[in-house]
């Protein structure tokens, strides 16, 4: 039987590196993956252009093709700045995606990131699925992302997975993603380089036993 999955993202290319191969494995096993993402990643930056946002778009639907994923909702709140705008209209933006797709499957960040606009994303989540009797989403799931979840603050909420994702046969998919995100990615020994990315996969596998793996904080899951 498919499902229909959503992953919630703060920027393009958060879902690439957070949980890519999962979204390409749910797509080869037939589900229906979507996207939504609350703001754009780039406007925040320094001399910021539109034309740099029209390259990010670009990126991003190079990702999503490459990925699988159907449908994309950008939410169009204010890059790294989502904590200045009234939670409630966060929260009020994604029910109305939550509502449209009635997903059963959920991914978003991890609520101990170092990114402000991660932590409003699991938060608003997490509020809109609040467990109530009717609801759709029967498991929600918080990934991981390079440059952000490992570099917090010691004593933070620490990322510790206990679902593994074998991605072996998906990580090449994962890896055309993040080359589309090209940009966004950096050098070795930055974190968030396409290097360091197939090594986090190829560490998150030998944990379980795997060739490759996307390491995932269960949240919740109703059986």
């Amino acid at each position: 039987m498919t499902k229909i999955v959503l992953v919630v993202a703060a920027h393009t290319d958060d879902e690439a590196l957070g949980c890519g191969g999962t979204i390409a494995r749910h797509v080869a096993e037939g589900d229906s993956v979507h996207a939504v993402f609350l703001a754009d990643g780039v406007t925040s930056r320094p001399k910021a252009s539109t034309n740099d946002i029209e390259e990010r778009y670009e990126a991003a639907a190079k990702a999503q093709k490459v990925l699988g994923i159907r449908r994309t909702y950008m939410l169009g709140f204010p890059d790294q700045r989502t904590d200045s705008v009234p939670f409630l209209e966060v929260v009020q933006a994604l029910e109305k995606v939550i509502q449209e797709i009635r997903p059963e499957v959920i991914y978003t960040h991890h609520y101990g990131d170092l990114n402000v606009d991660h932590r409003i994303a699991h938060q608003a989540v997490m509020t809109v699925c609040r467990p109530v009797p009717g609801s759709s989403f029967r498991e929600i799931y918080a990934f991981e992302v390079l440059s952000s979840t490992e570099w917090n603050s010691p004593g933070s909420l620490s990322f510790v997975p206990n679902v593994f994702v074998d991605i072996s046969a998906h990580l090449e998919t994962k890896i055309k993603a993040l080359e589309a995100y090209g940009l966004e990615m950096r050098e070795v020994p930055h974190s968030r380089s396409i290097i360091n990315a197939k090594r986090q996969s190829e560490y998150r596998g030998a944990s379980v036993g795997v060739r490759a793996a996307e390491g995932l904080m269960l949240i919740r899951r109703v059986k």
